[in-house]
């Protein structure tokens, strides 16, 4: 059987705010899929922290690569 390791799991209103964005553009970014990934848990949509920071990482590194 797998575990899962402790993370923190994040709100739409937590990660909006840690993009910078409204919610209603964190909830476009995923119907249009160009933004991190979530998971609904329990019938909430969350996101995992380091999902989120390393969706950031990835756009600051292909951005370097231009």
């Amino acid at each position: 059987m797998t575990s899962v390791k402790a993370m923190r799991l994040l709100t739409l209103d937590e990660v909006a705010e840690m993009l910078r964005k409204s919610p209603a553009q964190v909830r476009w970014m995923r119907h249009q899929k160009t933004g991190p990934q979530a998971a609904r848990l329990a019938g909430r949509l969350l996101w995992r922290e380091q999902d989120v920071i390393d969706w950031v990482n990835a756009a600051f590194e292909a951005e370097a690569i231009k």
